[in-house]
C-alpha cells in the first residue's frame, strides 16, 4: 500500500521492504521498512465460529493474532527521514482497514489467503521507551526513528475439517412416578 501511494517526486527511488532482524545490519539507503516483532492471540474475539465453506463442511475455530509491526524510515538525512515517516503515518491513518480484495492482490495468485467478509485494521500503538528499546537490540547501535503499528484480528483459518458428535441420546423422563432400574 505505501509503496503505490508513494508520491515519487519527493521520493524517488524509496524501497518498501519487509525486514527480518538480520536485514537491520546491512539495512537499505532509503525507504520504509517493516519489521514483524511480535505476534499475540487477539483479544477482541477468541471464541469465534468455525467457517462452513459452499459443500456445507464446517472446520475448526480460527486463530485469530494481532501482529505488531515496526515501521522505520531510512534516509541519508534526518530531515528526509522525518518526512518519510511523517508521510507513512498519514497514509496508514488515512486508510486503517484493509479489505481481502487489497489483501489477496498480495498474496498467492492461485488461492485467495483472505475470505471476502475479512478485514485487517492497521492501529498506530506507540510501545513505552523500555519496550522500544528492547525492540531494537536487533539494530544496535543503529537507533532509528520509527513507529509501531499493530494489525488486528489477523485470521487463521484452519484446514482441519471439524467432525460433528454423534447426536445425544435423550431419555424421557416420568416426574412423580418410581421405576425400577
Amino acid at each position: 500500500m505505501l509503496e503505490q501511494a508513494c508520491p515519487k517526486p519527493e521520493f524517488q527511488g524509496a524501497k518498501f521492504e519487509l525486514y527480518q532482524a538480520s536485514n537491520f545490519k546491512a539495512h537499505m539507503e532509503e525507504g520504509i521498512s517493516l519489521f514483524l516483532f511480535r505476534v499475540v492471540p487477539s483479544t477482541n474475539r477468541r471464541n469465534l465460529p468455525g467457517r462452513v465453506d459452499a459443500q456445507g463442511r464446517r472446520y475448526r475455530q480460527p486463530l485469530p493474532v494481532d501482529l505488531h509491526y515496526l515501521l522505520t524510515p531510512w534516509a541519508r538525512s534526518a530531515a528526509r527521514q522525518h518526512r518519510l515517516l511523517g508521510w507513512a503515518m498519514r497514509t496508514l491513518e488515512d486508510t486503517p482497514t484493509l479489505t481481502a480484495q487489497f489483501l489477496n492482490h498480495y498474496g498467492r495468485p492461485e488461492t485467495d489467503t483472505f475470505l471476502p467478509d475479512e478485514t485487517v485494521t492497521l492501529v498506530f500503538d506507540p510501545l513505552s521507551i523500555q519496550d522500544l528499546l528492547n525492540v531494537w537490540e536487533v539494530g544496535k547501535p543503529d537507533l532509528q526513528v520509527s513507529a509501531t503499528y499493530v494489525a488486528r484480528m489477523v485470521v487463521l483459518e484452519s484446514a482441519l475439517r471439524d467432525e460433528q458428535p454423534p447426536a445425544v441420546q435423550t431419555r424421557e423422563l416420568q416426574h412423580g412416578r418410581y421405576t425400577e432400574p
